[in-house]
């Protein structure tokens, strides 16, 4: 994969397309032309973007169960949508992206949430990526 944007961008699209998924289930196409509509990206980005989230998508159940695991105080169900969408992104990246360093994605996540979500959700966020990471040989 070929970026034409910085990977900051690539991320919040991919973010964004997650976070969509939750309420509209569209095809491809849509989603491209609606992307690019509001973000002002080109397609060629917009559309990688979109292959990089049907990969997390397919993982999102095991990832789903280590979230679970580290979330003790919450169950998966009462997070929000905006934070249950980066904390996806940002394990994908931990365990399935291995051109991106973990401390990276955790930082991002971060990131993601100040700017999607709250000061309160970029600490859950952290909370629950940095116990992943820390604990991560034995998952």
């Amino acid at each position: 994969m070929i970026l034409m944007i910085p990977k900051r961008k690539f991320r919040e699209i991919v973010f964004q397309i997650l976070f969509a998924h939750h309420f509209f289930k569209m095809e491809e196409k849509e989603y491209i032309e609606n992307m690019m509509k509001m973000l002002k990206a080109s397609k060629k980005n917009i559309r990688e973007a979109y292959l990089y989230s049907l990969n997390i998508l397919k993982k999102m159940e095991e990832m789903d169960e280590i979230i679970k695991k580290f979330s003790l105080n919450y169950n998966i169900n009462r997070i929000s949508k905006v934070e249950l969408n980066i904390l996806r992104l940002g394990v994908f990246e931990i365990f399935f992206d291995q051109d991106i360093p973990n401390k990276v994605a955790i930082s991002e996540a971060i990131r993601l949430c100040r700017k999607f979500g709250t000061r309160d959700s970029a600490k859950f966020v952290n909370a629950i990526l940095d116990n992943i990471f820390k604990n991560f040989k034995e998952l």
